[in-house]
């Protein structure tokens, strides 16, 4: 409990940190973006008013008058225009069509002032009267700058820009203009505007966007962020629970031994009258529990060279026909005394040769054909089959024993696990052999599987990558 407790605990840990970073990129990519596309859409209000202003202004210059009047027949570029000495018509009166014809779209107005500030004409749809401007200069009833009355010739490259502001029509855009006579004489001013409020709304679209979507994405994110974690702790907790268990198994495997010496060096001790055939026997218990613990510490130090995949030797061409044939000559008495038929089949025409270590290939064959024959009933069969494929070598271990579960089956490969529980160990089992050999496959590029039904006998098929040429 208190282990799970620690990685639920990195758990969060790792989830927290992952979404906080997460959230903060968000976030300020957010900003970025929020700033950029701001910026982007008034960026081309400006440019348009710009441009619309400018041919404005050289276009009405030509009907400017020196008494600060304007001439009527500024009605050809402006249909629809309102001068304060004329009545004034609506668009459908006027002929042709609208030069500036933005002008007449929803939000647009023009005005053009003389330079005493009186309105002169106007055009489109003008701002509720009471409108203030928002840190500039100009209102909408124009107060005169001075310095911009007194311009000499070329003011007219002058761009003020304005953001109007009214109770119910919400903000307005503005620029003004200079406007000069002929002589070069300012003459007024032209003011052009755009009602905002397309632009507040996407704004106000965005930003809600962003504030709605934000907390939602880092919800998502610290989700996914759990997930992930889980996910990566995954291998690192099952990898923990085994070195767990494998070190209480090894434990338990150590002190049964050790407890076998340490009675009987204390019932020794005890007798008062020990003989020496007493003693003999004594000291053959001992070097008997000491082989065991000996051969199960070169057991578990293999396995940990070969998890650690800290190999010394060197891979070499390994004639794998050589090998099996050692492999039946160690083995072949053994299945005699056990009344087993020991055999091999090889089913390759030319030696079958592959590189690697000679001596951790062989142990990996040995412990398979052991297990098989502990696992066979006298009178059984045991069989050896070597065979070859395109890419790789194939050695099969086929017995008539006792069979294994398909439960068995998924972890007769882990470490400390036997088969039977009716094998016990004085038969000289640890249930490392078969870890030994999936774990000697493994660090050869190979793969060992296995076959088996209850009652009828397995399969164990060692495939390995053949030497090239």
């Amino acid at each position: 409990m208190q282990q799970s407790n620690l990685f639920q605990k990195t758990r969060l840990r790792l989830a927290f940190w992952y979404a906080s970073a997460m959230g903060v990129l968000l976030t300020v990519s957010g900003f970025f973006v929020y700033e950029v596309v701001s910026y982007t859409r008034w960026q081309v209000i400006d440019k348009e008013l710009e441009s619309l202003a400018g041919t404005l202004h050289d276009g009405i210059e030509p009907y400017l008058k020196q008494s600060g009047q304007i001439t009527s027949e500024v009605h050809t570029l402006l249909p629809g225009v309102c001068l304060s000495n004329e009545p004034c018509m609506k668009q459908s009166q006027y002929q042709g069509r609208p030069r500036l014809g933005n002008l007449h779209s929803e939000g647009y107005y023009a005005r053009v002032l003389n330079k005493t500030g009186k309105v002169v004409a106007t055009v489109g749809e003008l701002p509720a009267s009471g409108a203030a401007p928002s840190g500039n200069r100009f209102s909408l009833e124009l107060t005169l700058d001075h310095r911009l009355l007194t311009c000499t010739h070329g003011c007219s490259t002058t761009r003020p820009w304005q953001i109007l502001m009214t109770k119910t029509m919400g903000r307005y855009r503005q620029v003004s203009l200079q406007l000069e006579l002929p002589t070069g004489e300012a003459w007024g001013f032209l003011q052009l505007g755009k009602s905002l409020s397309e632009f507040d709304q996407f704004i106000f679209k965005l930003r809600l966007i962003f504030l709605l979507g934000l907390p939602i994405a880092i919800v998502v994110i610290a989700g996914l962020a759990w997930w992930m974690a889980g996910v990566a702790m995954r291998p690192v907790y099952q990898s923990y629970q085994k070195i767990q268990q494998f070190t209480a198994d090894a434990a338990h495997e150590l002190r049964t031994p050790l407890a076998a010496v340490r009675a009987t060096v204390e019932a020794n001790l005890r007798n008062q009258d020990l003989t020496l055939e007493q003693a003999q026997n004594t000291l053959q218990t001992i070097d008997r529990q000491n082989a065991r613990l000996s051969q199960m510490v070169q057991a578990l130090l293999l396995l940990s060279r070969l998890d650690s995949k800290i190999l010394d030797e060197k891979q070499a061409p390994c004639c794998l026909n050589d090998l099996l044939s050692d492999v039946l000559e160690e083995f072949f008495a053994l299945a005699v005394a056990e009344d087993i038929k020991l055999e091999t089949d090889v089913r390759a025409d030319s030696p079958i040769v592959v590189l690697g270590n000679e001596e951790h290939l062989y142990r990996l064959v040995a412990n398979l054909v052991m297990n098989a024959i502990h696992y066979t009933p006298p009178g059984g069969k045991v069989t050896i089959r070597l065979d070859q494929t395109e890419a790789n070598a194939i050695i099969q271990v086929q017995d008539t024993g006792i069979g294994i579960s398909e439960e068995q089956q998924a972890h007769i490969f882990d470490r400390f696990y036997r088969v039977s529980s009716d094998r016990s160990r004085a038969s000289g089992g640890f249930g490392l052999g078969l870890a030994i050999a999936q774990a000697i496959a493994a660090n050869h590029k190979g793969s060992l599987e296995v076959q088996s039904q209850l009652g009828q006998g397995s399969t164990f098929t060692l495939r390995l990558p053949v030497k090239p040429g």
